[in-house]
């Protein structure tokens, strides 16, 4: 009789289940990153056109300019303001599918993907049609006297409602997910015990739910922060956020070493965001 089989030790099985996902981050996450870390300290030649190392921090000095730092509070406010406009619309939809969609509930989360099926951009151009001054928008709310000159378009609440508009999905999903597993009997005996609606939900639904509030709100804000094409379309020079800023450095200005640079701070800012956001969120909630 052969003796038992000797099972691997669970460190090799650990480090043979991880390699691939590894080698894969390592490759296409933080080789890309590297290399826009080694181009923010590049120099830019101007009489030749292009990029040489001569290692300097010439670029972060500009990135870091006070003349930023509107551009960077615009864009932390859209992302925050996107990540609290999509809570408040997600968390109703997914607490209604959680609790009330029954056999319909494939199909409200089937809807709720449904936007993904098209281009981001052809979204992003169709809403732009519809704030424009001839816009569909512009003419329903004029008929009730409160249309706006010139439409809805190169505003602050265009680039918010269109971020929104692509990025609630994002929150649907996790808040779903922690609103299907929550205990909904706690909800009752809150009531039993005397507690209103607005304090059930502070006091039960939210701290019960908050891994999938916080997870929507990672997932909203980060590429919110990060996202350029909405600003250029629904907005203007007065809407303009750092990742708008960094895609003019590397397409129209030519300018990689400041674009880089702009890259990396806006990358560390995010980072420290979600730090914060992870350490304190649920305490908040």
């Amino acid at each position: 009789m052969s003796g038992p089989r000797r099972r691997a030790p669970r460190w090799l099985v650990a480090t043979g289940l991880l390699t691939p996902t590894a080698a894969w981050l390592g490759l296409f996450f933080l080789a890309p990153v590297a290399l826009v870390v080694e181009y923010s300290f590049a120099t830019r030649d101007t009489g030749l056109d292009k990029v040489v190392l001569p290692w300097t921090a010439q670029a972060y000095l500009t990135a870091l300019n006070p003349d930023f730092l509107p551009i960077f509070v615009r864009t932390i406010s859209y992302a925050i303001c996107t990540t609290l406009a999509c809570l408040v619309l997600g968390l109703p939809l997914a607490w209604f599918i959680a609790r009330h969609g029954g056999r319909y509930r494939n199909a409200l989360l089937a809807a709720v993907m449904v936007p993904f099926w098209s281009s981001y951009l052809a979204r992003i151009y169709a809403w732009k049609t519809l704030l424009d001054d001839d816009g569909l928008v512009n003419k329903l709310l004029g008929g009730i006297g409160l249309g706006r000159e010139g439409g809805f378009l190169l505003t602050d609440g265009a680039v918010v409602l269109g971020l929104t508009y692509g990025f609630l999905p994002f929150m649907i999903l996790p808040l779903y997910v922690a609103c299907e597993r929550f205990d909904h009997r706690l909800v009752e005996a809150s009531y039993d015990l005397g507690h209103g609606p607005v304090s059930t939900l502070r006091r039960v639904v939210l701290p019960g739910i908050a891994p999938g509030v916080l997870a929507g709100s990672l997932l909203v804000l980060v590429p919110s922060a990060g996202d350029f094409v909405t600003p250029k379309l629904l907005g203007g020079v007065d809407q303009s956020t750092f990742g708008s800023v960094i895609d003019d450095q590397f397409r129209g200005g030519n300018n990689w070493p400041l674009g880089s640079a702009m890259a990396v701070v806006l990358l560390v800012l995010v980072i420290v965001v979600v730090v914060l956001r992870g350490r304190r969120g649920e305490d908040v909630l």
